[in-house]
């Protein structure tokens, strides 16, 4: 396959062009850089491009393996899995609204977050990232906000030994950015101790910016100038990044997460 590690485009154009092959059954849509909808469910390409991105020479080979696998017996029985099985393997991800552009609403796990935004939880396997549906949760007999829950806590289990780095701007504010690149850097918004954390360091009312799923900057209030260069900054990367997620601010305080959607009125969310 002619493929280079740079060209994610064409990267997602030959794993759906593979995967027609082996499953010409399957209804296949291509709606990321290296995201597919595949039969009404969201499929990751993430870890699968960094496998290709680490021996490019034997890139066809690691797709029609990974694809292989990924629809294998197993991974078709993980669906039926119980929830004591996959409770650990159950994380959060933040995505906007237009997502039920490609998903049905009613069969994707999910709450409500703030500026214009819900929460997904996806099951983390070692070979892939796949949604969780609605009637997974049915028949695990959980909520929404039961998953909601377990999420969270599996995210701050992933999350101990977090490296912040801390950058002292020249207007005068200060900026702490989270890059683990696992896949949930922005998801870090949902850290129940996020203030506890980052309050010593920004104060006691800060902001977050989650352009894209890989992208956390969280930074102070203060000075004007230096929050509007990175305003723009913030709306260049949510037009330019894959899986982009907001170019509105997250404010964060003690008692939680509020949106910063100007038109609309602040609303908090746990």
């Amino acid at each position: 396959m002619g493929y280079l590690p740079n060209e994610s485009d064409g990267f997602a154009d030959q794993v759906v062009g593979m995967l027609r092959r082996m499953q010409p059954d399957f209804a296949i849509e291509l709606t990321g850089p290296r995201e597919l909808i595949v039969n009404g469910r969201r499929l990751d390409l993430e870890n699968l491009y960094r496998l290709v991105n680490h021996d490019p020479e034997r890139a066809e080979e690691i797709i029609e393996h990974y694809l292989d696998q990924l629809f294998s017996a197993e991974a078709t029985a993980m669906a039926t899995m119980g929830l004591d099985v996959l409770r650990s393997r159950i994380m959060p991800r933040i995505q906007p609204e237009s997502i039920f552009q490609h998903l049905a609403r009613e069969q994707v796990a999910h709450v409500p977050f703030v500026n214009g935004t819900v929460i997904v939880f996806v099951l983390d396997m070692p070979q892939m990232t796949v949604s969780v549906t609605t009637e997974q949760m049915v028949r695990w007999g959980v909520r929404n906000e039961d998953l909601d829950e377990i999420a969270r806590e599996n995210l701050r289990e992933t999350s101990l030994e977090l490296e912040l780095q801390l950058v002292q701007s020249r207007e005068g504010g200060r900026a702490i950015i989270v890059a683990q690149q696992d896949g949930y850097d922005a998801a870090r918004l949902l850290l129940d101790n996020l203030w506890t954390r980052l309050a010593p360091k920004l104060g006691s009312e800060f902001y977050v910016a989650t352009p894209a799923r890989d992208m956390f900057v969280a930074f102070t209030t203060r000075p004007d100038p230096f929050v509007n260069r990175l305003r723009a900054r913030i709306s260049e990367d949510y037009l330019r990044l894959p899986y982009p997620i907001s170019r509105d601010l997250f404010l964060v305080t003690r008692d939680g997460v509020a949106g910063t959607i100007e038109h609309e009125s602040t609303s908090e969310a746990a």
